[in-house]
């Protein structure tokens, strides 16, 4: 009896034991769900952000919000890893805990089975008669009473283990399945933070490539602006001698060539009526623009795109005046008309004519040149009126149907 107590005493520390850790294991989802909630909402910023950083990649303008995106993104993805820390970490407590119930279910299930195959002995020993020997076999009445009170409760104590050994049997499989179904959660979880982390250099490798690309960009900005500023400088230098020598006065035989002029001249009657001095399509208007690297520049003319060598026609009847190569703008033919405008035709590969010839609208001056330069083949085309004014060029120009 006091074997039979022992037992009984540790069947019931044994249920109030594992009931708390069930109490406990019942909290845990509940945190583990509020983890998942946190982490969907992370990955949703972090997907507006990526959003976000399509937007400006595909505007290309500016490179400092693009930037502080890339870091954005990183700080989110490091929120990411962390939140996937604690679900591996409270998974990994969880099963642990799963694991020595398991095994504490096993120890205890092995000694139940151990009980109930004695007592399949024992009565196998005894034989099917064995309960009425017991009652015949009674002296008195009492005795009949404790006898059949003796079998009830064997009986009872028999149908009580093997109702133990079946609830054991069934928790077990229970908590091993449970176990799959954790071990699988955290190998994802486990893939889950790998995946983040990569996701985390690759947005770091992103980050320090965009420093390098703007400290790179923002010197070559530099290099080109000053280079743009100074050529423009010079130009407009050119322009103005070109223009003081125009209007100079002169005699003899010279004035009558340098101011004759072979068609009619260029002048407010012609906008929207000029034909254009290649084909194609307008790369860079007229006007304030901006550069690849966010810097803001102005254009006093405009780029036509076309294939390299495709011959330029002037867009009126001039004179040319000047044939040389201009710093950025490339080798440049520029035509003084008699009305004072002059036409400048930039970026050529090649010219066909020299300081001096008289142009027809519509004759070829040069090629299509500017292939070597970020923008592709193309011609730079300004007008400029008095003054050295540039105009806009796609008002003069043929609208395109």
């Amino acid at each position: 009896m006091c074997k039979v107590g022992s037992r009984r005493l540790a069947a019931l520390v044994m249920a109030g034991w594992l009931g708390g850790a069930g109490a406990l294991q019942a909290q845990r989802p509940t945190d583990l769900e509020k983890s998942r909630q946190r982490l969907e909402q992370i990955r949703a910023e972090r997907e507006r952000l990526r959003e976000e950083q399509e937007r400006l990649q595909s505007r290309v303008r500016d490179a400092g919000r693009e930037l502080d995106n890339l870091e954005r993104q990183r700080e989110v993805t490091n929120r990411i890893v962390n939140e996937l820390e604690r679900q591996i970490g409270g998974l990994g407590t969880r099963l642990d805990s799963t694991a020595v119930q398991l095994a504490l279910a096993e120890d205890n299930l092995s000694d139940r089975r151990a009980v109930l195959e004695r007592r399949l002995v024992d009565i196998y020993k005894r034989g099917p008669l064995y309960t009425f020997q017991v009652i015949l076999a009674a002296e008195s009445f009492a005795d009949l009473l404790s006898r059949y009170k003796y079998l009830f409760l064997s009986s009872r104590q028999d149908r009580a283990l093997l109702v133990d050994v079946e609830r054991l049997r069934n928790r077990i499989r229970s908590q091993r399945g449970e176990l799959v179904s954790m071990q699988e959660q955290l190998d994802h979880r486990r893939a889950d933070r790998e995946a983040e982390l990569a996701s985390y250099r690759q947005l770091a490798d992103e980050r320090s490539t965009q420093i390098r690309r703007l400290r790179a960009s923002s010197q070559t900005t530099e290099r080109r602006l000053s280079a743009l500023a100074r050529d423009e400088e010079n130009l407009n230098d050119v322009l103005a001698t070109l223009e003081k020598r125009r209007r100079a006065p002169v005699s003899g035989s010279t004035a009558g060539t340098s101011s004759a002029p072979t068609r009619s001249a260029l002048s407010t009657a012609d906008l929207g009526k000029l034909d254009w001095p290649v084909q194609g399509r307008i790369i860079h208007q007229f006007g304030p623009d901006s550069m690849a690297s966010g810097a803001k520049i102005t254009r006093h003319g405009i780029s036509i795109a076309a294939a390299a060598g495709t011959p330029v026609t002037a867009v009126s009847a001039g004179r040319v005046v000047l044939v040389q190569r201009l710093g950025t703008y490339g080798l440049s033919v520029i035509l003084e008309h008699p009305s004072g405008y002059f036409s400048l035709y930039m970026e050529l590969s090649a010219a066909t004519v020299k300081v001096g010839d008289e142009i027809a609208k519509g004759q070829a001056i040069g090629a299509v040149g500017g292939d070597n330069t970020p923008d592709g083949a193309h011609l730079y085309f300004e007008i400029r009126g008095d003054n050295q004014i540039a105009l806009d060029p796609t008002d003069w120009l043929r609208r395109k149907r």
